[in-house]
């Protein structure tokens, strides 16, 4: 199976490789908030985990999900999840090189780069083409973390349903929706923009609006957080549209946001932002 876990140093852009390579690939992007999620809707939201059973209830998933997707799994210390299952695994790194099947330098390269060689050793290994993970194989792998989880009182999800499209925000959702009444075609995230540059015209800094319509060839940039996540974002779009002044977007504020939920009664329940 293909199974491709993708980490690195904190400030090394190593979650933006791992969505790039995922939308390259076309395969499932499972970072550790979304493990979290996954499991909170199992036990509980509220339901504390012990730190040190994160690790095989982490193996436990990702084991669940490659029976049905290919899988790039992004997080800190992935590679040892995905050592569990040595027939495919990749990972990005400034350390530990000998963790690692490819180690990339993210003061050379772009995220877009990156992204590029990890796709491109995927297709060249065949990956795809070896199939999802046996049942079998997963049976003895859950069995193995079934155990390690019994020291804790945990029992591993027996299912984990994942949605076509997941995304960041519940806001996000939202307009997916409101987009998909009207039929008009969307793309999430389908391209990230570099916003800043060091003295050698490397990529430092990248922007990913958060819609893309076709049909109007029109970006759409969601804010719906607290204001210094609202200012930076404004930095990054007032960015995009300097350096690259043919390209059209639109940002959407949180009260143009709630007027077009209320409007639409895309949602009975409040927005929390």
């Amino acid at each position: 199976m293909a199974l491709i876990a993708i980490s690195g140093h904190p400030g090394c852009r190593f979650e933006e490789v791992a969505r790039i390579t995922a939308q390259r690939l076309g395969f499932e992007l499972l970072t550790q908030a979304r493990i979290r999620h996954l499991t909170g809707e199992e036990f509980g939201a509220e339901t504390a985990i012990p730190h040190k059973a994160w690790a095989s209830l982490a193996t436990s998933v990702l084991a669940r999900i490659a029976t049905e997707h290919h899988i790039v799994y992004c997080a800190l210390g992935g590679e040892l999840q995905a050592r569990e299952d040595r027939k495919a695994k990749f990972g990005k790194s400034k350390a530990t090189a000998e963790m690692f099947d490819l180690v990339c330098n993210a003061e050379s390269l772009s995220s877009e780069q990156i992204a590029g060689l990890v796709a491109a050793a995927v297709e060249s290994g065949g990956l795809k083409e070896r199939g999802l993970l046996s049942h079998a194989a997963e049976a003895q792998l859950q069995f193995q973390m079934r155990l390690n989880l019994a020291r804790y009182g945990i029992v591993p999800p027996d299912k984990i349903t994942l949605r076509q499209k997941i995304f960041a925000h519940q806001s996000e959702e939202m307009f997916a929706n409101l987009l998909d009444f009207y039929r008009i075609a969307w793309e999430y995230e389908p391209r990230s923009f570099p916003i800043q540059y060091d003295r050698d015209g490397h990529a430092l800094e990248s922007f990913t609006p958060d819609f893309y319509l076709p049909e109007f060839d029109l970006y759409v940039e969601l804010t719906t957080m607290k204001q210094a996540h609202v200012t930076r974002k404004n930095r990054k779009v007032r960015l995009l549209r300097e350096l690259y002044p043919q390209i059209n977007i639109q940002v959407f504020y949180q009260k143009d946001f709630e007027n077009l939920i209320f409007k639409y009664g895309l949602t009975e329940r409040t927005v929390r932002v």
